[in-house]
């Protein structure tokens, strides 16, 4: 063994539905919605303090696109969840209602922002 934590495969954040593959109309991903997540992913990362995204406990939360995954980036039909790190000294708040007006500008839904970490 490693020494790292124990990962529980029946723990209910790790089932398939926690990652959810699919666009806002519950369709699988197609171009439209790849290129919504990349979106996504530049301008949160353009957020001044946002050191990073962040894939939650386990790494779970995430998009899965063609050929890879963008961590910290859930759409779901009725919400957009962006979970991030934020850089050390920045105003935690702050940092996350900017998170969470860039995001709410491209995607008319509300936006669920979490502070994961601080680096």
């Amino acid at each position: 063994m490693d020494g790292g934590p124990a990962v529980d495969p029946t723990d209910p954040g790790l089932q398939p539905e926690s990652v959810d593959s699919t666009d806002s109309t519950g369709s699988t991903d197609s171009t439209g919605s790849t290129e919504l997540v990349e979106r996504l992913q530049a301008a949160v990362l353009a957020v001044p303090g946002v050191s990073g995204l962040h894939g939650g406990p386990y790494g779970a939360l995430a998009t899965y696109l063609p050929g890879r995954r963008v961590v910290g980036i859930r759409r779901r039909d009725d919400h957009t969840e962006v979970h991030v790190t934020v850089a050390a000294g920045r105003p935690v708040r702050q940092v996350a209602d900017d998170v969470r007006r860039v995001v709410r500008d491209i995607v008319d839904q509300p936006v669920r922002v979490t502070v994961e970490d601080i680096a």
